[in-house]
């Protein structure tokens, strides 16, 4: 199993697993629109996607996005997205996909890497505490959906 950062001609695979991903999540399937979405943000440099690779087939991925920390005065990378096919679940890829995370904040000299996800995902908030993130308790969190 090879990680790696994805390339402009991983889109077709990657849109696949990205509408894959928006599925699960109870979003109309549009893969089009994941490919348009995608190449946006690469061609942009808006985010960072590393996939896992079985021989030719991408089995997974992640993609991160840029923020910052006014307080802390650096880079601040927003793990927005991580999905394993199903065969692929259960053998270690998300694990290896946070690791690239991981490694994408110290080689940017960020000063974290945050995420959210449901309370519901039993698997998920086993996984990342287990992969050394901490949950923070002392904020809020807070959304305005835009109109």
């Amino acid at each position: 199993m090879n990680i790696r950062k994805a390339t402009l001609d991983d889109l077709a695979q990657l849109a696949q697993l990205f509408d894959s991903f928006r599925v699960f999540y109870q979003k109309a399937s549009d893969t089009q629109a994941a490919f348009l979405f995608l190449k946006q943000r690469m061609q942009q440099g808006e985010s960072e996607i590393f996939v896992a690779q079985n021989g030719t087939e991408l089995c997974g991925f992640t993609q991160l996005y840029p923020l910052f920390s006014s307080t802390r005065m650096k880079r601040l990378w927003l793990l927005n997205d991580l999905y394993v096919a199903p065969p692929y679940r259960g053998k270690g890829k998300s694990k290896q996909l946070i690791e690239a995370a991981k490694n994408l904040c110290r080689q940017t000299n960020a000063c974290a890497v945050m995420l959210e996800t449901a309370k519901s995902n039993l698997i998920g908030n086993n996984l990342y505490p287990a992969m050394g993130f901490e949950l923070n308790t002392e904020f809020n969190f807070y959304e305005w959906p835009c109109p």
